[in-house]
């Protein structure tokens, strides 16, 4: 629901969005390391840190009252871009098949394509919700896993099996939250609703 916007909520210069730049800086060196060197190693590292990171901005953005509409946005696109680099990186590297690729990037497009629809009628992005969050989680962890796995003895056996039930979790749980989301926006946009043009958070 949206409501008074909190204080700070506009400011541009804060801790919490200095780090949300610094991990999407960090995606183009990610997909390097992958697909260069191969240092799976300090892909995984710099994943962590990205992770910590992440955490971090939503504790001082609380904390320091420093929630902002650009934090809104830069912390869930950082996210969503670790998982779509993430991906395409392992699916060159044939961790992952093209069909797995195919449909979880056909989610997110999906998703993308609601937010003209939303605009049209007055409204922004919508809040993220719980199995989006879920989702979201779930892929952060099972992809790693998975470029863990990239080996032959058992200790890469097991990430790799870990990171499939993992991933195929969330690729379910991705698609449900899209599929609550799609509704949503049917439900806001049809005949009759009344649209309030204010933004109402980051998109799930």
């Amino acid at each position: 629901m949206a409501g008074t916007a909190p204080s700070g909520v506009d400011r541009v210069v804060t801790i919490p969005n200095a780090l949300s730049l610094l991990r999407l800086l960090g995606v183009p060196v990610f997909l390097w390391l992958i697909l260069g060197p191969h240092a799976d190693g300090w892909a995984l590292a710099l994943l962590m840190v990205s992770g910590i990171t992440d955490w971090l901005d939503g504790v001082l953005a609380r904390v320091l009252n420093q929630r902002s509409h650009l934090g809104a946005l830069l912390d869930p696109l950082a996210d969503r871009l670790y998982i779509v680099s993430t991906i395409v990186a392992l699916t060159v590297r044939g961790v992952i098949p093209v069909v797995l690729t195919v449909i979880i990037l056909l989610r997110d497009a999906a998703m993308t394509g609601t937010l003209p629809v939303l605009r049209r009628h007055g409204y922004g992005p919508l809040q993220v919700h719980f199995l989006g969050k879920a989702a979201t989680f779930a892929m952060l962890y099972a992809l790693p896993l998975l470029l863990l796995g990239d080996g032959h003895n058992p200790f890469h056996s097991a990430a790799r099996v870990a990171g499939w039930a993992m991933v195929l979790w969330g690729t379910g749980l991705y698609w449900h939250s899209a599929w609550l989301y799609v509704r949503q926006v049917r439900q806001l946009v049809s005949p009759g609703s009344r649209a309030d043009g204010q933004t109402q958070g980051a998109t799930a």
